[in-house]
């Protein structure tokens, strides 16, 4: 049988071969490369601006919902404009070096980057409302801010995690009107507290560990 293409063609397709998986994998080890590792549980994040929640929520008693404007109606919580840190910092603390890329972000209009520290995969849907309005807890999945000098994840934030509370969502659920106190705890045992809770805020038990809860 004789060769369908010349040895040259043959070597040209071999080694343009090589060079796209080459450069694949080295675009791959660039992207790679380009994006900040993800800090481990209690590793605080590092920032721009090293933001304390222990001052701002535990020492002074902001409201979550003072920055975190979005969190009762939107799937996500919102990250407050420069606009909203200087309602403070315009009178307090202005001229401190610390502050100093939070005053250039306000007079220039250039928004802060920060850095995700609850950040999870693309293909995982999760609604901030929804949660706040079941009464689930600021803390169950953040865990205690007002006691963090610089925010880390102090939950895994993995399916099994999610899928402990959607099995068994009366171990955690609280009364939507405490669902921003840091400091709560139930007047009563936990789980008889939770089941009427189940049953006032009309959750489904038998859906929330469908795939599709979650996974869209």
């Amino acid at each position: 049988m004789s060769q369908v293409f010349e040895p040259r063609l043959v070597l040209q397709l071999k080694l343009g071969t090589l060079a796209a998986v080459v450069l694949a994998i080295a675009g791959l080890v660039a992207w790679r490369a380009s994006i900040a590792p993800h800090p481990a549980n209690g590793e605080p994040a590092e920032q721009v601006v090293p933001f304390s929640h222990q001052h701002h929520v535990g020492d002074v008693g902001l409201d979550c919902r003072y920055c975190h404007t979005s969190v009762e109606q939107s799937a996500f919580a919102g990250i407050p404009p420069t606009h909203t840190c200087m309602t403070c910092h315009s009178q307090l603390f202005t001229r401190q070096p610390m502050l100093a890329p939070v005053v250039h972000s306000f007079r220039s209009s250039e928004a802060l980057q920060w850095n995700r520290v609850h950040d999870l995969p693309d293909f995982v849907y999760f609604n901030h409302s929804v949660h706040v309005a079941k009464g689930v807890g600021c803390v169950t999945c953040h865990g205690r801010v007002d006691q963090m000098p610089l925010t880390w994840r102090s939950a895994p934030l993995e399916m099994q995690w999610c899928l402990d509370c959607h099995r068994a969502p009366e171990k955690y659920l609280r009364p939507v009107e405490h669902v921003f106190d840091m400091d709560w705890q139930p007047p009563e045992a936990q789980l008889d507290l939770g089941m009427r809770l189940v049953r006032a805020y009309r959750i489904h038990k038998a859906t929330l560990a469908d795939c599709s809860t979650c996974h869209r």
